[in-house]
């Protein structure tokens, strides 16, 4: 007999209370404060919308001073008998070491019996398994002229989406940003756009989290790369990650469905050397009304 969305939520509660209780210090997991009452939530008032997915983070010790490691876990609703959605990071491997050891996971994830709960297998197996790529990070490094500069690249992505509004996915949008040290803005409203920059892998594991499961309407219509000798912070053109918002255009009735000012819009991107990027994200050259 197959299982029901309900007897999985329950499966899911059931194992976070195991893992909170294996993992009792804090910081250790960190989760949502919505996440799990919602849930509750859901299961007391017996139907209606589904609930947020059950999103979080195990910090995994691994027996390193300073190296931090992260599994990110996101439970479909119907986990544990359709897999979950796993990425391991951490401050201490390269992108291409940290691929390889998602890899792996994804890999003896794969060779579980499915229909069983299995974040904590997860979490020991990138425990048991990422001090060789700690090991040959070191060897790399040692091997490395303290002379050469390591070169980075600035990534910078430009994101449009038909509108945004919804309060939830904002703070999606935002908590994201700031967790993996990126700059920009999210221009709220309709259009919606968004402009990320910092490092190449947290840009891609921000448009990863924020496009999960089924953002419609979005796309992501340019992406800028520059390299630098040192940090790319000097090459950013934004110094945080602003909450955009104009004046709307026009009064569109009682579901706030305006319209942003894209001429306020364009003022901004010029001020921030982008205006180029108005056509590349509108189809039309923008041009600002005489004064």
């Amino acid at each position: 007999m197959s299982a029901t969305v309900e007897e999985c939520l329950e499966l899911q509660l059931l194992e976070m209370e195991t893992l909170l209780t294996m993992y009792p210090k804090k910081g250790e997991i960190s989760v949502g404060e919505e996440a799990v009452p919602s849930v509750r939530r859901y299961l007391r008032d017996g139907g209606g919308a589904l609930p947020p997915q059950l999103e979080f983070s195990v910090a995994v010790d691994v027996g390193e001073p300073k190296v931090k490691v992260e599994l990110q876990v996101l439970l479909p609703h119907m986990y544990p008998h359709v897999a979950p959605q796993l990425f391991a990071r951490s401050n201490a491997l390269h992108r291409q070491q940290q691929s390889q050891l998602n890899a792996g996971l994804a890999s003896h994830m794969s060779s579980l019996d499915s229909g069983e709960m299995c974040i904590y297998e997860a979490v020991q197996w990138v425990k048991d398994n990422i001090l060789p790529f700690l090991e040959n990070r070191k060897s790399s490094l040692e091997g490395t002229s303290k002379e050469v500069r390591v070169k980075e690249t600035l990534h910078r992505m430009w994101i449009y989406s038909h509108h945004i509004y919804r309060q939830e996915l904002r703070k999606k949008i935002f908590d994201s940003a700031k967790k993996l040290n990126l700059t920009g803005f999210c221009l709220t409203g309709k259009p919606g756009v968004i402009c990320v920059e910092g490092l190449r892998e947290n840009c891609e594991e921000f448009w990863r989290v924020i496009r999960y499961p089924n953002w419609k309407h979005i796309s992501c219509k340019h992406v800028e790369n520059i390299e630098s000798e040192g940090s790319v912070d000097r090459l950013r053109l934004f110094r945080a990650f602003e909450d955009l918002q104009f004046e709307a255009h026009g009064d569109y009735g009682l579901r706030n469905d305006y319209h942003m000012d894209l001429g306020q819009f364009l003022e901004f991107l010029k001020q921030h050397q982008s205006g180029h990027i108005f056509e590349i994200l509108f189809g039309v050259k923008g041009k600002l009304p005489d004064k």
